[in-house]
């Protein structure tokens, strides 16, 4: 499946809905886990770029996720990759742009520290 790695360097990038487990299966509550068998959490971010904002859900392994990601937070998308899909469900063709991350890193106190400095 191909893989397109997306540059966050200039993008204000802050949490809009705290993380949530992903979930694989709505119909049973079956979670999403990885190829490793680690669990996925989604989180919700605003991502601004070039005088544009969207909502973005990524999907990040359980262990990459700050503790501290409330609503408003800032935060760092570490290996964020955007990966196209497309399905057929009950004759009817769906795409979109799947989104996931290495990390999602609470810039919060690292932005006081050097503003304090």
């Amino acid at each position: 499946m191909r893989q397109i790695p997306v540059d966050t360097s200039t993008a204000t990038v802050m949490v809009a809905k705290a993380p949530q487990p992903k979930v694989r299966d709505r119909r049973t509550g079956e979670i999403a886990t990885d190829a490793d068998g680690v669990k996925l959490m989604t989180v919700d971010v605003m991502f601004a770029a070039n005088d544009e904002v969207e909502i973005l859900s990524v999907a990040v392994p359980e262990p990459g996720i700050s503790s501290d990601l409330a609503m408003g937070t800032p935060v760092a998308l570490t290996g964020l990759i955007a990966r196209p899909w497309e399905n057929e469900f009950n004759g009817q063709k769906r795409h979109g742009i799947a989104f996931r991350a290495v990390a999602v890193t609470s810039l919060a106190a690292t932005g006081s520290a050097s503003e304090a400095a």
